[in-house]
């Protein structure tokens, strides 16, 4: 099915009473604002398909009501505008009214108790099942490289210890770069957690996170790293910084084969969360396990669940192309 692209009405009749009060807001914003020609024609355009929408109800611009200019911002979304579009439009539509009142040209602003259109709130990016198995089998591939050099392989097991822990664990980044030497004791089954507003959680190691910070607490030992932090560096805080692992993890993204511009420490916290519940896991469990305050913020992921569940019937069930080969 071909999907029509939104499109302004025809202005054979843009509604009648409209023209001269459009020109005069138009020579308004050129003179005192000094709009170029592009932002003029923009305006226009914005104008003229509003007035079209009153011509075709017997409604003048100038006298338009409120429920008007709310039927004409629902006729947007109806013709596949975008939220962002619908703000614009309903923008020009203020200041074209503001520029009434204050003109005399009517009492009252009709788009004075009208809210924006509210954006969808953008899901989340995250990884596939495979594409995480592929960086962490790149990560332990590095790691066992005994043909690299010292410096090199720490900074590979410093690499697989915090992948596999940021993974099995959901950490925010700021978390992770943060966490206390003591951390890289293999033998704990939790991490200890203080997340944001100072609120603790605990949050379950797998064994290979254990086994991986393991590795990384003998080879800190093995190469005199001591100090406060599980990942200590030469840096402010005295820790491995946030913009340095990002880039860490963009190379190792690179050389597994991944689009790296699509991996970041941020992704695979929602690549953590997204994987738990397609596997069954409770979102309340999910949301002690992130540090959510509200279940509000973790239900995003359910939506990139439905999302996928629909790909998968729309794919793989096979009934879903009944009604098209029906016709």
């Amino acid at each position: 099915m071909t999907v029509a692209r939104p499109s302004d009405r025809s202005r054979a009749n843009s509604g009648a009473g409209s023209g001269a009060v459009v020109e005069a807001f138009l020579e308004m914003i050129a003179a005192e604002r000094l709009a170029s020609q592009n932002t003029l024609d923009a305006y226009r355009r914005d104008l003229e398909d509003f007035a079209g929408f009153a011509g075709e109800r017997r409604a003048r611009v100038d006298a338009a009501d409120d429920r008007l200019v709310r039927a004409y911002i629902a006729d947007l979304e109806a013709r596949g505008f975008a939220a962002t579009s619908q703000q614009r439009r309903l923008s020009a539509l203020r200041q074209f009214y503001r520029f009434l009142v204050e003109s005399g040209h009517r009492e009252d602003d009709p788009t004075r108790t009208l809210d924006s259109p509210k954006r969808g709130r953008p899901l989340p990016k995250i990884l596939s099942q495979d594409q995480v198995t592929a960086l962490l089998e790149q990560a332990a591939s590095e790691a066992r490289d005994g043909e690299a050099s010292k410096s090199k392989r720490l900074r590979a097991v410093r690499m697989r210890s915090m992948l596999e822990v940021l993974y099995a664990t959901g950490l925010r980044v700021s978390e992770l770069t943060a966490l206390p030497a003591s951390a890289g004791r293999g033998d704990r089954p939790v991490l200890a957690v203080i997340g944001k507003g100072g609120r603790e959680r605990l949050v379950p190691l797998t064994d290979a996170a254990r086994e991986a910070l393991a590795d990384w607490d003998a080879a800190k030992r093995d190469a005199g790293l001591t100090g406060r932090w599980l990942f200590p560096a030469d840096s402010d805080t005295g820790h491995l910084t946030r913009q340095a692992f990002g880039r860490d993890l963009k190379g190792l993204a690179a050389r597994a084969g991944l689009p790296s511009a699509k991996v970041s420490p941020h992704v695979l916290r929602h690549a953590f969360a997204s994987h738990l519940l397609e596997n069954g896991a409770d979102l309340r469990v999910v949301q002690q396990l992130l540090g959510h305050a509200d279940i509000s913020t973790t239900q995003i992921y359910t939506h990139v669940l439905e999302e996928r569940l629909k790909r998968v019937m729309s794919d793989h069930h096979p009934l879903a192309d009944r009604g098209s080969r029906a016709r």
